[in-house]
């Protein structure tokens, strides 16, 4: 059986986390330019891009939380079922650490490799904007690695929901489909970086198919007030 208390926090978790990190990078987060020089720009202009960037990280933290307390509300399971589950598990825990890094560098270090630039005189320009770009390739390599661990995440998780059908299986199959998205993410921004219309589509995509799953887990847990019994796929 499913713990009903722990799917609905898991739920609620997972989706205090999506609308939080939506809401920055959709809403607040400052855009980008044609160029990478207007990019930096924009981001040098910014007052509030390292509230904003702290912001994504507890709104990922939400995510995350939400996958852990997923993997403990799934129960007790032994085999394949519990393995899948603690590499799951792992991986979501590997991939909250990356995220810090992540936006560390993003939320910290560019932002201040921005700033010097925007403010240096015209003898040091090209050296500044040498140096923001290298930490911009650097927030591009801890971005893939976390995606790759996110989505390694999910599709365990799917795998045990799938597995052992203690919530629907369809839920499974769209958390699969979300980590699967994230994985080719991953790949994209390791290889071309973030200007790639691939990597931006998989990403997008990964986040849609995570929120419609979170609600249908909220319906499902939220009405019972038992334990969920197992769901015939």
């Amino acid at each position: 059986m499913a713990n009903h208390k722990l799917l609905r926090l898991s739920a609620m978790l997972l989706f205090y986390g999506e609308v939080v990190l939506s809401f920055l990078t959709l809403v607040l987060h400052p855009g980008g330019g044609p160029t990478e020089k207007a990019t930096f720009a924009n981001y040098a202009a910014s007052s509030a891009w390292a509230a904003i960037h702290l912001g994504q990280f507890v709104g990922m933290m939400g995510i995350m939380a939400g996958l852990l307390v997923l993997f403990f509300a799934l129960g007790e399971m032994s085999g394949t079922p519990r393995w899948l589950g603690f590499f799951g598990a792992v991986a979501a825990g590997m991939a909250l650490v990356l995220y810090g890094v992540e936006q560390a560098v993003d939320g910290v270090a560019l932002k201040q490799a921005v700033d010097a630039w925007v403010s240096a005189g015209a003898s040091e320009q090209a050296a500044r904007f040498a140096s923001a770009q290298a930490i911009r390739w650097l927030e591009w390599g801890t971005s893939s690695y976390q995606l790759f661990m996110l989505g390694l995440a999910l599709v365990f998780l799917a795998l045990v929901i799938v597995w052992t059908a203690r919530v629907p299986r369809l839920i499974g199959s769209l958390m699969g489909v979300s980590g699967l998205a994230f994985l080719v993410a991953g790949w994209v921004f390791g290889t071309v970086g973030f200007a790639a219309v691939t990597g931006g589509v998989s990403m997008l995509a990964g986040y849609t198919f995570l929120f419609a799953l979170t609600i249908w887990l909220l319906i499902v847990a939220w009405p019972r007030k038992e334990a969920v019994q197992a769901v015939p796929g």
